[in-house]
């Protein structure tokens, strides 16, 4: 008898007696089946276990985006232990600030010993204790045992993190797979890290359907993911604004680029009503914008059916979630008025982990709010304003970036665009707009373009011309940075 809310690992088990041979994770020519997987993280946990790793404990992954990553990932839940993400990408004193931090026992590497942290280093010794290990049968079963902390994509400090359950993360698999339609028969091709919530999440969900995981993870440039794709033939792929960016820059052949998907997946930051039309002609017409958050998992899903004048939306509630836009008193705005966002849903975690001033910011009443600004319109379609730290206040008037960047996005010679406050004496806040340009345009010109769309307070005071817009590894623009660029007013 399997336990769907028990153990998440518990499904390998299941995989590997119904359909053994079916491959779990490709690389290349590497291909590990069911059979093979779930005896590779039975081996390991129970060499994890003679380590000293017990049920609770949080143990970090420092791995490169290979199977190995995701033997380690699934040996650690097969244990009992807690997941905490590290990016090998950083540096050692990162890693060593955030495991000390969430207070880990242990650390997996497969690029040899962390200083000053315990390190399980993954290497061939590491290969040959495991394969001498003879598989404990007995694994803790508890649904609500914490699994992992899902990390925020901070930029400074330590990034928070709420810790989810066994049971929290399975109910966003059947999210998934309602709501974006995965299958047990699907070919998911990762294209993105194993350490941001996207790509774990994402092979995690067909994992747990008994699906196939093709490995083509960064750096990579667009026209090798376009080939990449051409031979695996996947139907689904996940990918940041920032990627669709650069593939809608390719030249376009008489179809879609990727012919083959029954779903694209886009998510992280916005992407604008015009661009996801693009998206739809040039990429695939199976594409589906997802606004979720690593900390509360996905709150809406706009499908490919809904038409253009949704486009500049992020959709309707996603399966068993619950949005709302509020006010400061935490009272639903009416219809068409900006307000926070905030969601429920099973899945939704009490608060981070370990961070209780933090958690009383986003976390109220078994509500989540990620720190959006939005408005819905009369058919229950969210659209993103902003950030709520983004807003710009005008004397005394709240201004939206989003709403300027779409604009902006809609000019012929415009590739990319953020807004973000510049202080004045006078105003409190003016409007600042960074922009990089594929074509020929003036500022005179862009500034005459927002204002035959856009009220006239919200013109642009000044546009700066950038080569790239400064971004994290999510897409998301990093404007603090922008912000910090900017001269004095009247400078």
């Amino acid at each position: 008898m399997y336990n769907l809310f028990g153990n998440v690992t518990d499904l390998l088990i299941h995989h590997a007696e119904r359909r053994p041979d079916h491959p779990a994770l490709i690389d290349g020519k590497r291909v590990i089946d069911y059979r093979t997987l779930n005896s590779l993280v039975w081996r390991t946990a129970t060499h994890l276990r003679s380590q000293g790793i017990k049920p609770g404990d949080i143990v970090g992954l420092a791995m490169g985006d290979t199977p190995d990553h995701m033997v380690g990932l699934l040996s650690i839940l097969r244990c009992g232990g807690v997941l905490l993400p590290m990016d090998c990408r950083w540096t050692d004193a990162e890693k060593k600030n955030v495991a000390s931090f969430f207070g880990a026992t242990a650390t997996l590497s497969d690029m040899g010993p962390i200083p000053g942290l315990r390190t399980l280093v993954v290497d061939g010794v590491w290969d040959a204790a495991v394969a001498g290990t003879k598989p404990d049968a007995k694994f803790p079963m508890d649904p609500d045992a914490p699994i992992w902390l899902s990390l925020s994509s901070g930029t400074t400090g330590i990034p928070k993190g709420p810790m989810l359950t066994h049971r929290q993360v399975a109910l966003r698999f059947f999210c998934q797979s309602v709501t974006l339609g995965f299958c047990q028969n699907d070919t998911h091709l990762l294209a993105t890290p194993l350490y941001f919530g996207g790509g774990r999440g994402f092979t995690m969900g067909h994992l747990f359907l008994g699906a196939s995981v093709h490995f083509s993870p960064p750096p990579y440039q667009p026209i090798e993911l376009v080939e990449r794709a051409a031979k695996v033939r996947p139907h689904s792929l996940f990918l940041v604004p920032t990627l669709l960016r650069r593939l809608l820059d390719l030249p376009t052949p008489d179809g879609p680029l990727f012919p083959s998907l029954k779903v694209l997946i886009s998510s992280g930051s916005i992407l604008h009503g015009e661009e996801r039309e693009r998206v739809k002609r040039q990429l695939s017409p199976n594409f589906i914008n997802l606004y979720s958050s690593t900390e509360g998992g996905s709150v809406t899903t706009l499908p490919p059916d809904a038409g253009p004048e949704k486009a500049g939306s992020v959709g309707r509630a996603s399966f068993m979630n619950r949005f709302e836009v509020v006010d400061e008193h935490d009272t639903p705005v009416k219809t068409g008025e900006v307000g926070r966002i905030r969601q429920t849903a099973p899945w939704v975690p009490a608060g981070f982990y370990n961070n209780p001033e933090e958690t009383k910011k986003y976390f109220k009443d078994g509500w989540y709010y990620p720190g959006d600004l939005g408005k819905v319109d009369g058919e229950g379609y969210l659209y993103i304003v902003g950030r709520a730290k983004d807003m710009i206040i005008r004397g005394g008037v709240n201004i939206y970036p989003a709403e300027i960047e779409d604009v902006l996005n809609r000019h012929a010679a415009v590739h990319d665009a953020a807004v973000v406050p510049w202080a004045s004496r006078e105003m409190g806040e003016e409007v600042a707009a960074f922009v990089v340009l594929h074509g020929k345009a003036t500022e005179a010109e862009l500034r005459e373009h927002c204002r035959q769309h856009l009220a006239p307070y919200k013109v642009p005071r000044g546009v700066f011309f950038i080569d790239q817009l400064p971004k994290s590894n999510l897409g998301k623009v990093l404007k603090t940075a922008l912000v910090e660029r900017l001269p004095k007013m009247g400078a």
